[in-house]
């Protein structure tokens, strides 16, 4: 087998801290041969769909990728602007941000970056660039502060699968979920307390995350509990009475049970118990996204309305906020405690002689 060489390294750079952002992915574009291209990734990570794999190849070339790239790809195309995907510039602005942030505190030492798990940036041209700077230690953080194997694992998964094939690898952490941290818990108050200040307070406040299959559930996934403690928690910071606010899933897809209470379902529901006015919070996106601008700022909106409720309106992902980057900030240093570049003055030594020998570095 031909291991992945770093090629630009030389001996003598010095060694640095990577912390890598990574998030589910988006396609390049929004046109049916790029949502085709992601959907395929995407769709066939036997993380995401736990079916036996030759019926679901059957199932996804067959039928759904014959059908499903040119419908999503007429959604897709309301959410993009010059940057790209939301998803995509947000990602960037708070990788970026964070950046600043050690650059701030003085930490040359450390190189941060981003990574899609599907699509582009990917994994591997990220790591290439990483290790190229001289990362040989990295700290991983998902940006899912809940965990599902779905999405956390599968992102390890991705990780583990591109090391199998470099030469050289880095000391690993690797942040599996933050659901109940401080600082994320103070971020999403923060962020509610805001769009209160401005727009007053709803019949309702609702939290709505993306579901799973029930199945993935009865199996052990402790994603519906770790959903339901975050919502808990935002709700105490918050001040709020168990009837004030509620926990849904969205985005369900194929025929099987998903997680429940459904957002569609309760919205439609929601006016013919009295609700007149709902707001709606997804604290399991740390950046805004189709599901969030698209699905729950528009096609949940209309099902809300035209089941005679009058005050609709979605509360924006933490995205690039002061308040979370700082908590994202605090969680990686966290987690980086205790690591600390090391300098070999005598591998420079070494890697000097053997370039005069034979003119390699």
């Amino acid at each position: 087998m031909a291991y992945i060489n770093s090629k630009d390294y030389t001996h003598q750079q010095a060694d640095k801290i990577g912390v890598l952002l990574t998030n589910l992915g988006t396609p390049d574009a929004p046109t049916p041969k790029a949502l085709k291209r992601y959907l395929k990734q995407f769709l066939s990570d036997p993380r995401v769909v736990e079916v036996p794999r030759l019926l679901w190849w059957l199932i996804l070339n067959g039928v759904i990728l014959q059908i499903r790239p040119r419908r999503s790809a007429k959604a897709y195309a309301t959410v993009f602007t010059e940057q790209g995907s939301p998803l995509l510039f947000h990602t960037r602005a708070q990788a970026e941000a964070i950046a600043s942030e050690f650059a701030k505190d003085g930490r040359t030492d450390v190189v941060v970056d981003f990574a899609m798990r599907y699509g582009n940036p990917s994994f591997s041209s990220v790591l290439d660039k990483m290790f190229a700077q001289g990362v040989r230690k990295i700290l991983v953080l998902p940006l899912y502060p809940q965990y599902s194997a779905a999405t956390s694992a599968s992102t390890f998964d991705e990780l583990a699968n591109n090391f199998t094939k470099r030469r050289w690898l880095p000391d690993i952490r690797f942040i599996s979920h933050y659901h109940d941290d401080s600082g994320y818990i103070a971020a999403c108050a923060e962020r509610i307390k805001q769009h209160w200040a401005e727009h007053g307070r709803a019949d309702k406040l609702m939290f709505s995350y993306h579901g799973i299959p029930k199945r993935y559930l009865l199996n052990g996934d402790p994603y519906h509990c770790e959903c339901y403690k975050s919502s808990r928690l935002i709700a105490q910071a918050l001040g709020l009475a168990t009837e004030e606010y509620m926990t849904t899933f969205q985005s369900r897809f194929g025929r099987e049970e998903w997680l429940k209470p459904y957002t569609d379902e309760t919205l439609k529901a929601l006016p013919g118990q009295g609700v007149k006015s709902v707001q709606i919070f997804c604290p399991g996106f740390a950046a805004d996204c189709l599901e969030t601008i698209e699905e729950i700022g528009e096609e949940n909106r209309e099902y809300f309305i035209e089941a005679g409720g009058q005050q609709y309106q979605y509360i924006s992902a933490l995205n690039d906020r002061p308040a979370h980057i700082t908590a994202l900030y605090q969680l990686i240093n966290q987690n980086l405690q205790g690591w600390q570049v090391s300098t070999d003055p005598e591998r420079a030594i070494r890697a000097e002689q053997l370039q005069q020998q034979n003119g390699t570095s």
